[in-house]
Parts: C-alpha cells; sequence; structure tokens
C-alpha cells in the first residue's frame, strides 16, 4: 500500500487525544472521520485536528470507501462489537485495551480476523514502551532472565472521571482493563504461557459496582513469578510501577522511564524512533497494514491474555457466591 492510510477514529476522549497527537507525527497517515457521542465537542476536536469528518455512529464512517483502518478508543463493553463491526466493513481495526470485556467477545474477534484476513490489534503499549521494549531486547540477547515481577498499578478514581478529570460514560475496570496490560506483559517479557493464575479483590464500590482494590498472583511456564497489586483508592503517586527481578539484575520502569536497582537511569531514548508508547503502538499498526503482515499484539497474540482474565474473574465469583 503505496498511498496514504485514511483512518476513523472512534472515541475522541483522553485515549482518542493521544492517537490523534500520536498520528500526527506519522508520515503517510490521515485521520478523515472522528466519531464520537458529544456532536458539537466531536466537531471542536475534529476542526482542531483537521478532521473533515465528524459523526456520533460509527457506521456512518464504517459506510466512507476512503476509510482503510479503524482505530477504536470507546468504552470498554463495547469494543469487540465495534471491532467486529470494522472487519465486517472491511477496514482494518486496532482496538484500545481491552480487547472485550468477556473471553467469547476476545475470542469472536480473533475468529472474524482468520477469516477476513485483515489486520487486528489490540492496544497493548506496554509491549512498545521503550522501557520495556529495553528489557524485551536484554533478554532476547540472552542477558537477562526474569525471575520475578512485581507490579503496582494505583489510581485515585473514587468517582467516575477519566484520565482527563472529565466524567466518563462507562465505569472503568481493574481486571479487564488494568490488569490486562501486566498479565500479558509478563507472558510476553518471559517468553512463556501463565500456568497458574489467583486473585483476590477488596470491597465493591456501592455507586461504581466495582471491586477498588484487587490483588493477582501469575506464574509463567518458565518459572517466573508476577505479583501485582491494583487500587482505584490510592491517592497518589499515580501509575504502574514495574519491578523486573532477574538473573543478572533488578530493574525498575515506570512508563518511559527505566532505572537499575541502584537508582542509576538507563537511557532508552535510542531503542526506537519514539518515546512514546502510543505512537510506536500506531507505527506498529500502520507498518502491519501496509507489510500485508500480522502486529506485534494481534489479537491473536493478546488472546491468552483474555483467557487469564476470565479465568481470574470466574474464580472472584466463586469467592464472592
Amino acid at each position: 500500500m503505496s498511498k496514504s492510510i485514511k483512518v476513523a477514529l472512534a472515541g475522541a476522549g483522553a485515549f482518542g487525544i493521544k492517537h490523534l497527537d500520536a498520528i500526527k507525527l506519522i508520515d503517510g497517515v490521515e485521520v478523515v472521520s472522528l466519531v464520537s457521542r458529544e456532536l458539537e465537542k466531536t466537531r471542536e476536536t475534529a476542526a482542531k485536528y483537521g478532521i473533515g469528518h465528524v459523526s456520533t455512529d460509527l457506521a456512518d464512517s464504517l459506510a466512507m470507501k476512503e476509510v482503510d483502518a479503524v482505530i477504536l478508543c470507546t468504552p470498554t463493553q463495547m469494543h469487540a462489537e465495534q471491532a467486529i463491526a470494522c472487519m465486517n466493513a472491511g477496514k482494518h481495526v486496532q482496538v484500545e485495551i481491552p480487547l472485550a470485556d468477556s473471553l467469547a467477545g476476545a475470542e469472536a474477534v480473533l475468529a472474524l480476523q482468520q477469516k477476513t484476513g485483515l489486520v487486528a490489534m489490540c492496544g497493548h503499549t506496554r509491549r512498545f514502551n521503550p522501557s520495556h521494549q529495553w528489557i524485551h531486547k536484554k533478554i532476547a540477547g540472552g542477558g537477562f532472565n526474569i525471575q520475578q515481577m512485581d507490579v503496582q498499578t494505583y489510581f485515585f478514581r473514587r468517582s467516575n472521571m477519566n484520565a482527563l478529570g472529565q466524567p466518563r460514560s462507562w465505569t472503568d475496570h481493574l481486571l479487564w482493563h488494568h490488569a490486562a496490560h501486566t498479565v500479558d506483559l509478563f507472558a510476553y517479557q518471559t517468553g512463556g504461557s501463565i500456568v497458574a493464575a489467583n486473585a483476590l479483590q477488596g470491597p465493591i464500590h456501592p455507586t461504581l459496582g466495582i471491586a477498588m482494590d484487587m490483588s493477582i498472583q501469575l506464574k509463567s511456564s518458565t518459572g517466573a513469578i508476577c505479583t501485582l497489586s491494583l487500587s482505584f483508592n490510592n491517592d497518589g503517586p499515580l501509575g504502574t510501577f514495574f519491578r523486573y527481578i532477574g538473573d543478572t539484575g533488578t530493574y525498575i520502569a515506570r512508563y518511559d522511564d527505566l532505572i537499575d536497582a541502584k537508582d542509576n537511569k538507563i537511557d532508552v531514548s535510542t531503542v526506537d524512533v519514539s518515546m512514546n508508547g502510543i505512537e510506536l503502538q500506531d507505527r506498529e499498526f500502520f507498518a502491519a497494514i501496509r507489510e500485508c503482515r500480522e502486529p506485534n499484539a494481534s489479537v491473536g497474540q493478546v488472546l491468552p491474555c483474555y483467557r487469564t482474565l476470565h479465568r481470574l474473574e470466574q474464580q472472584l465469583r466463586s469467592t464472592q457466591s
């Protein structure tokens, strides 16, 4: 594909804006349609980014013959259904994490991708952050093997607000969204499959209807273990912190920063063409479309993560009953 890739983006919230900013930095890609719930706000965002078509209905964008690909930054519960709609319309699709909020939904997306041969990718950004890429390359080169990952995913979200401090139209989820990042990354970095998984959760929020605190234990077929702590009750510092404990060292990653056990900062600026994980994720999506290949974080590659999340959900339900 030598022509410009024409993109429709659905969901002009906090993460949709991150993708719009990233795409501006990528040659040969143009966002031609923007879809979101509130028409006037969508028009304002479209005008800012020079996008000619706006709608509140994804079907309008899918009907545009010039659209080659769609990026979905919509509420979690819409992901599987919308990804299927995109592929049924002949469009390549990138779904922001999570791929689905159920194993059945994730499996349905993969089944259609295999039938159509279209590029279908999920936004497991940790695979692309330079800090985690640096670790991955060190493992691939034989210089490091993970013995344990200790991960903390902490936010303060006692009301239903997004990353921009704006009210959400949907409820976020510690298991199907935030845990998905680490479950997938742990398997990806160890190079094994998850052979054991256990979870505990705290009280259910009376209004949001979700657990606000959760603890997950994982074991890889390589023998490595992972302990993941998640909270929406943590009043700072916010974000996700990854401690890699290995046979030749210890490393601590937070998004695009990486330090060793002595607090020495590791330069990851030359790991890839950008320090922006979302941009690198988008670059991979568009490169896979142009090169007619499977992308890193394809729906097929990340499906085992959703199998593990399903097992954990079933376990949590059984302990609640």
